[in-house]
Parts: structure tokens; sequence; C-alpha cells
């Protein structure tokens, strides 16, 4: 049976909210009956966006990551509800009635991803849930999904080894992977968020002049292993990712045209950038 799913692509999120600001457009003081209750105006994002920058200038990033309600398989909140006020549809998507919810704060303390927001006025948990009274019309995918100019959020509903096999071939990952609820939300380029980096710029000073080094391949070693390789573009820059935070010392060895030109160590904590190299110093 087909199920519905969300990717979404951390490097291509650039912060617009348009997500955000279509979940509000679609839910602030509508109700929906069966679905759920109206959205306050404020205090609640239901699609909420994450960010974290890594390195310095001229190296570095901004990584934003939407987060909703991951529409999990072993969902927290359907064992923490009574009277059956959470439950999962044959779709996959994650239900929380509005009637027999009420009252019941533990479903929001459940969600690990903080995703379920409790709603003062009416007394109520609350989430997004997938745009389900639109799907069931005949939508396509929900508004989060049809606003995004990017292409950073995309759902598509496939078989559970359909899924399997895209997360596999697109290296999708969870966004708590210690939760371990199965969620039906999956990231791309997570790297961007969790992992760090390490960067520089390769630069040779030739009779007080001052030039770029292109082309320079630079190497990551750690135990005697190559754990990471880059190429300096024309600016001299490179960045080598995906490495594990405070994961301790490095080597970086820099090859100009296949001979070593320079040898240092770096201490990782968080992403760094090791400034100017020069080769010739």
């Amino acid at each position: 049976m087909k199920k519905w799913n969300l990717i979404v692509d951390v490097a291509n999120c650039t912060n617009c909210n348009l997500c955000t600001l279509a979940n509000q457009d679609e839910h602030v003081g509508n109700e929906f009956e069966g679905y759920s209750a109206p959205m306050p105006k404020h205090h609640h994002r239901w699609i909420d966006i994450l960010c974290r920058e890594r390195g310095s200038g001229p190296v570095m990033d901004v990584a934003y990551v939407p987060v909703m309600c991951q529409h999990c398989d072993d969902a927290p909140c359907i064992a923490a509800a009574e009277n059956g006020a959470v439950t999962k549809r044959p779709d996959g998507i994650v239900h929380i009635d509005p009637v027999k919810a009420k009252g019941q704060k533990a479903i929001v303390d459940a969600c690990p991803y903080d995703a379920v927001r409790w709603n003062e006025e009416l007394q109520l948990p609350q989430h997004w849930f997938f745009d389900a009274h639109l799907l069931d019309r005949g939508w396509q995918e929900p508004r989060c999904s049809q606003v995004c100019a990017t292409g950073a959020i995309k759902a598509i509903k496939v078989t559970d080894e359909e899924m399997a096999a895209i997360k596999s071939r697109d290296g999708l990952r969870e966004i708590k992977e210690e939760a371990a609820t199965k969620p039906r939300v999956h990231y791309k380029n997570l790297h961007r968020y969790t992992h760090e980096f390490v960067g520089g710029t390769v630069i040779r000073t030739v009779d007080g002049v001052t030039d770029c080094v292109a082309d320079a391949t630079i190497r990551l070693e750690r135990a005697g292993s190559v754990v990471g390789e880059a190429v300096s573009d024309a600016f001299g820059e490179f960045k080598i990712d995906r490495l594990e935070p405070d994961s301790g010392r490095y080597g970086v060895v820099i090859e100009v045209d296949g001979n070593e030109a320079k040898r240092l160590d770096v201490e990782l904590g968080k992403s760094v950038y090791l400034g100017r190299i020069d080769l010739a110093a």
C-alpha cells in the first residue's frame, strides 16, 4: 500500500518561511471538522525552522531545517494518548482527534521532536497533520510542499519498499535518529546541520606577491587513513565536510602538482576555517 512521506532537502531551504506561512494561512482561525480545531494566531508554529551557522568567513555556511510532525510509524504520542485520541491512518498520517484529545497534555510531552503544540485556550494538543483534509479531497500534496519555491520540501506517496530504496539512493536521514520512532519525514543533506567541516584558503607568496592556489589537493588524515579530500577552487578555498563534531585531531596535507607542499594539524570541535595557508611560509 502507498503511504505519505515528506522529503526535506536542507541544502535547498533558504528560510523563506513560505511553508510556515502557508500552514498558518490554512489553519489559523479555521476549523476542519474531524481533522483539526483552529490554529491560534500567535505562539504556534506547526512547521518550525531550525538554523545553524558553521565555520567563519569566507568559508562558512548556514543550514535551515524545517521541522514538523514526523508522522512516525512508532509514534510516542500514540502510546501516550488515552481513549484512542491519536491514531495512525492507513496512508501513514498520524491523526490527533480534536475532540478525544482535549485536555491531554501528555501527548505534547511525548513528542521527541517538539512538534506537537499545546493550545492553551482550547486545552488541546495540535500538530501539522499533513493537510489530510486536503489530500482526502483529492489534492496531490500538502500546502507546505506546494508553495516551496526552491523544492526543499517534497511530498510523495509510495510503498514502504519504494521509500526504503529512495532513502538508500539519496542518503536520506532522520532528524533525531536516536529517537527510533520510524518517522515519515526524511532529510537530505542533513550533515549541514549535524556535522562539521574543515576549510581553508590556500595561497602562495612569492617576492611579496600573494596569489590564490587553485587545484591544490587537500587530504584530511586520521590514524594513518584518509578520511576526506577536496580540491581548492579558483580562490584557493576548500572544504572537507561530514566530519563528526568534537572528533579530535586531524592531519591536513596539501599537495600541488602531486607534490606535498604543506602539512599541518587541526583539532576539530566545531567547524573550523584554518585561514589563509601560505605554501611559501
